[in-house]
C-alpha cells in the first residue's frame, strides 16, 4: 500500500539509539561513510538530483555577481543600485520560503518542486530581456520567489529518504551544490560572455533548469512509491519513524520552540553566505584588480567554492560521525557548530590582506567553515521536527532568515557607500554573528522530536 506525502506507517517509536548503529571497530569516519552507500544506492540518486537542482539554483544566483563588472558598466549602475537588485531578490525569497514550505508539505515534494524549478527557469532567461536596474529588480524579484522552493524540498527529501545518523552527511552533499554552482560559474560564464553576451548567458541557465527537470519528474518518487528501493533500504530509512499525524494548522508551528530556535539562528547566519556570493567578486576586483577573465577572478572563487564543499560535506561528517559513537544528536549539531565557529574567524583577516592568495585562504576557510555549520544546523532541524511539518518549519525559518538578508543588502549597500568601499568593518562583524546565534540554538533547540 503506498503511503502520501503526509503519511508515515503507523507503529511505536523505537529508542533514540535504533537510528544510529554503532561504526564497525576501526572503522572512523571512512567506515561510517562506507556503511551509509553499502545499505542501498536509491536514496543516493534522490539526493543526487537535489545536489544538482541546488547546484543551477546558485549558478542562477552567482552569475549577477560574476557579470556584475559588465552589467554595472553597461547600464551605468551605482553600489546602491546592485544592493537595490539584491534587496529585491531577498524580497521575493522571504515571501517565496514560507510559502513554498508549506505548499510543499501539502502537494508533496515531487510536483511542487517540478513546478518551482520551471518558474524559476523561465525568470531567469527573462534576465536577458531586462535593459535597466529596475528591469533586473523585477527579474530577481520572481527569480527569488521561485528559488525560495529549493531547501524547504531538499530537506525535505533528505528527511524522507535518510535516517537521522546520515541526515548530517546527506544535507552537507546537497548543500556542496551550492558552492560547486559558485565555482561552475565565474569559469563558464566568462566563456559565454566572450561567446554569445551577457543576454543569451540568461537564456542558456534557464535552459538548464528544463533539463533537470525531466530527470527529476522521470526518476522521483517518496521512499515508500519507488519501485527501485530494496527492502532493506526501505528498512534503513524509516528507522523510527513517526506515527501517522493528523494536519498541523501554522499557528501550531508558530508555537513550537524548535521553530523560532531555528528561524532566529537562521535569520543571523544566512545572510553571511549571501553577503560572499554577491559581494566577493566586486571585493576581490576591487582590491586586486582581478576584472572578469577565468584566469584571474577564476580561479581564486573556484578556490574559495571549492574549499566551502570540503567543509559542507565535511561538517556533516563529522557531526553524523559523533552520533554514530553513541553522542545524542543536537548535541553533536551544536558540538561541530562551536568549531565552525572558531574557524570562522579567520575572515577578519581577509580585509587587511596585502596579497591576494592570502585573502582567498581567509575567506576560503571561514566560508568552509560556514557551509559546515550550515549542514548541521539544517540536520538540527531535521532531528527534532516531525517529518510531516519539516517543509513548513524549514520554509518560516527561511522566510526570516531571507528578511535578515534583506537588511544585509541593505545595510552592506550603505556601508560600502559611506566608507567608499571599505570592507574591513563588515568582515569584523561576520564572525560575531555565528556565536550569538550558537548561544541562542544551545538555550533554544529542541534535544528530542517536538510533539505536534
Amino acid at each position: 500500500m503506498s503511503l502520501t506525502q503526509g503519511q508515515a506507517v503507523s507503529s511505536p517509536p523505537p529508542s533514540p539509539r535504533a537510528e544510529a548503529p554503532a561504526i564497525p571497530p576501526g572503522g572512523g569516519l571512512f567506515g561510517a561513510v562506507r556503511a551509509a552507500f553499502a545499505v542501498g544506492r536509491t536514496r543516493w540518486v534522490m539526493l543526487a538530483l537535489v545536489f544538482f537542482a541546488t547546484t543551477l539554483n546558485y549558478i542562477d544566483r552567482a552569475a549577477l555577481g560574476v557579470m556584475q563588472p559588465v552589467l554595472a558598466e553597461k547600464m551605468s549602475w551605482t553600489a546602491q543600485d546592485y544592493a537595490n537588485i539584491n534587496f529585491w531578490f531577498q524580497v521575493g525569497y522571504a515571501i517565496g520560503f514560507a510559502a513554498q514550505g508549506r505548499f510543499i508539505d501539502k502537494v508533496g515534494v515531487r510536483f511542487a518542486f517540478a513546478l518551482a524549478v520551471a518558474l524559476w527557469s523561465v525568470a531567469v532567461g527573462a534576465h536577458g530581456l531586462a535593459t535597466s536596474a529596475v528591469g533586473f529588480m523585477v527579474c530577481r524579484f520572481f527569480l527569488g520567489l521561485a528559488e525560495a522552493a529549493n531547501y524547504p524540498a531538499c530537506v525535505k527529501t533528505t528527511r524522507l529518504w535518510f535516517p537521522s545518523s546520515e541526515r548530517a552527511m546527506a544535507t552537507g552533499i546537497f548543500n556542496a551544490g551550492t558552492n560547486v554552482g559558485a565555482m561552475v560559474t565565474p569559469v563558464m560564464l566568462p566563456l559565454m560572455l566572450t561567446v554569445w553576451g551577457w543576454q543569451a548567458a540568461f537564456f542558456a541557465m534557464g535552459l538548464m533548469g528544463a533539463v533537470w527537470l525531466t530527470f527529476w519528474l522521470r526518476h522521483y518518487r517518496n521512499p515508500d512509491e519507488h519501485p527501485s528501493v530494496t527492502d532493506t533500504e526501505r528498512a534503513h530509512i524509516t528507522q523510527a519513524r513517526e506515527p501517522e499525524a493528523a494536519p498541523v494548522p501554522y499557528s501550531q508551528i508558530l508555537r513550537m520552540r524548535g521553530t523560532w530556535a531555528f528561524a532566529l539562528a537562521f535569520a543571523i547566519t544566512a545572510p553571511v553566505f549571501w553577503f560572499y556570493l554577491y559581494w566577493l567578486p566586486p571585493f576581490l576586483n576591487k582590491e586586486y584588480h582581478l576584472g572578469i577573465s577565468v584566469a584571474k577572478m577564476g580561479i581564486p572563487l573556484v578556490v574559495i567554492y571549492l574549499t566551502a564543499d570540503i567543509g559542507s560535506i565535511g561538517g556533516g561528517v563529522l557531526s553524523s560521525w559523533m552520533i554514530k559513537r553513541g553522542m545524542q544528536p543536537v548535541k553533536a549539531r551544536l558540538t561541530s557548530m562551536l568549531i565552525c565557529a572558531c574557524c570562522i574567524l579567520s575572515v577578519i583577516l581577509a580585509a587587511e590582506a596585502h596579497e591576494l592568495w592570502m585573502a582567498v585562504l581567509a575567506i576560503s576557510l571561514a566560508i568552509g567553515a560556514h557551509q559546515a555549520w550550515t549542514a548541521n544546523i539544517w540536520s538540527m532541524v531535521m532531528d527534532y521536527t516531525p517529518r510531516h511539518v519539516v517543509s513548513s518549519v524549514f520554509g518560516f525559518g527561511g522566510m526570516i532568515g531571507a528578511v535578515g538578508g534583506m537588511f544585509m543588502t541593505q545595510i552592506v549597500g550603505y556601508v560600502l557607500t559611506v566608507t567608499n568601499d571599505n570592507y574591513a568593518v563588515l568582515f569584523t562583524l561576520i564572525p560575531c554573528m555565528y556565536f550569538i546565534a550558537l548561544t541562542w540554538l544551545y538555550f533554544m533547540a529542541p534535544r528530542q522530536v517536538e510533539e505536534v
